[in-house]
């Protein structure tokens, strides 16, 4: 079992009440993280000690930060081991998962580090003479980054690497499902060497999360808000922001489409597939959740997906390499268990895998699934994928587009021209041709349309996210005025 603090102005803190709570392990139910509980005037004093140190912070040069954040990577990729151990014992997660959280992670701060010196302005030509008229990006104060549980290490550092970039501070409010996870890279920003009160780190328990979090975006210092997270958290967010006047980020659920024309390479389909599919038990915001196949290609396609999922290693993390590990709670396993009787009542065929009793749950595909099934439209976040056979490339797209989520989605064929064209009819903020779904880069602009959010993370898309555009002009020459 691992105990945790906070951090408040540079300093490891419990609650000021004493009160914690614990996460414990999917499989086993054995306690895995005791955490600080924090309360209203806990999260109050964290924002307060990120708007006194935001002034300084703001002042210094981009190389210093570039330096801080350099370093943070560094410090963030000796810690893998202890990451890899923190996600097995608070969600279940593989190794080869972990791994990648801290290589992109680790990717994300070079990057952010990379953009300091990139937050520019423009010089736009004045009407009155002698008037230098500017456009200019410059912090905008505190920050505060929610940060979840099925992807902690990129999503954590992703939160808060590119607002520190521009000079802002931040107040990361860590996953009630894998506080210590978060809390490393709390200490690995901390090892970096960042001013007090630059980062700031708070977790509550998860009957404390609404007030906890509506007591931070409704302080006067907080100018940005990012939650990455599900659609239905995502709007009482938005709602919060709105009433508080607090621009935000957010990027939520999905329904990633993944298209199988029929011209497709069926190898590379169903390596695609499979990763986007399968990749952390089909827990990532961009997982491949609908594969949409040509008929005429369908029977091929799904006996060889169904060969590759059946082939996924599964089991618990702790003991060996796995690619499938556990899902998050025995909440999902319920929830998904009952996806798949609705969609065999209504007539869908089960090719692979099926119900679970525990979080070890295979990997399975439901084919013939129809629109008046619920996992036509529900989002899964698990290893169980619906395959929706169509006609033709109008009806994949189709397909497709009958969606409420908009924030990954992938086209196979071996026509790259007609893939792009595909590609941009497709109501989705990424889009990828003959790759996964589930695909991301620390410089890219990411996020979604419609139910997946708003806003764009990453490259210069984060930078215009997290400043403040201002008109600035400087009389150069005396100036005429009527009267």
């Amino acid at each position: 079992m691992t105990t945790i603090n906070m951090l408040i102005n540079g300093e490891a803190v419990q609650a000021q009440s004493g009160a914690t709570f614990t996460r414990s392990n999917p499989l086993d139910g054995k306690v895995a993280t005791t955490a600080p509980a924090a309360s209203v005037q806990d999260a109050v004093i964290a924002v307060d000690a990120a708007a006194a140190a935001f002034p300084a912070w703001a002042a210094t040069s981009p190389g210093e930060r570039r330096a801080l954040l350099l370093k943070a990577a560094h410090a963030l990729e000796a810690k893998a081991a202890e990451f890899t151990a923190a996600m097995a014992a608070e969600i279940g997660a593989s190794g080869l998962w972990a791994g990648f959280n801290v290589h992109l992670a680790a990717d994300m701060l070079v990057e952010a580090a990379s953009l300091t010196t990139q937050i520019n302005g423009q010089v736009i030509p004045s009407n009155v003479p002698g008037s230098l008229a500017m456009a200019t990006r410059q912090a905008a104060g505190v920050v505060l980054g929610m940060a979840p549980w099925n992807a902690p290490v990129i999503l954590g550092v992703r939160a808060v690497a590119v607002p520190l970039a521009c000079g802002n501070t931040v107040v990361l409010k860590g996953s009630e499902l894998c506080p210590a996870t978060h809390g490393l890279i709390i200490q690995a920003l901390q090892e970096a060497g960042l001013p007090k009160g630059v980062v700031n780190f708070v977790t509550n328990a998860p009957a404390d999360a609404a007030e906890v979090v509506e007591a931070m975006i409704a302080h006067p210092a907080v100018r940005r808000v990012n939650f990455t997270g599900s659609t239905h958290v995502g709007r009482i967010i938005a709602t919060k922001c709105a009433t508080h006047l607090k621009a935000s980020v957010l990027e939520l659920g999905g329904k990633a489409p993944l298209l199988v024309l029929d011209d497709a390479d069926l190898d590379a389909a169903v390596n695609g597939a499979a990763f986007g599919a399968f990749a952390n038990s089909g827990q990532i915001c961009m997982s491949t959740e609908r594969i949409v196949v040509d008929a005429k290609v369908a029977d091929a396609f799904v006996s060889k997906l169904a060969a590759k999922a059946q082939s996924l290693p599964l089991g618990d993390p702790r003991q060996g390499p796995v690619v499938l590990g556990s899902v998050v709670d025995m909440r999902t396993v319920h929830r998904v268990n009952e996806l798949i009787d609705d969609a065999l009542a209504k007539g869908a065929k089960l090719v692979c895998g099926g119900k679970a009793e525990n979080t070890l749950m295979p990997a399975t595909l439901l084919d013939h699934v129809t629109r008046d099934m619920r996992i036509y439209s529900e989002e899964t976040f698990a290893p169980v994928k619906a395959i929706v056979r169509v006609d033709g490339e109008e009806a994949a797209i189709a397909c497709a587009n009958d969606n409420a989520f908009g924030l990954s989605a992938a086209v196979f064929t071996a026509d790259t021209a007609r893939g792009w064209r595909v590609a941009q009819r497709i109501e989705s903020g990424i889009c990828h041709v003959n790759g996964p779904t589930v695909h991301d880069e620390a410089q890219m602009p990411f996020g979604g349309v419609k139910a997946s959010g708003w806003g764009r993370f990453g490259g210069q898309a984060g930078i215009e996210a997290f400043t403040d555009l201002r008109w600035i002009t400087l009389q150069t020459a005396p100036r005429h005025y009527p009267f």
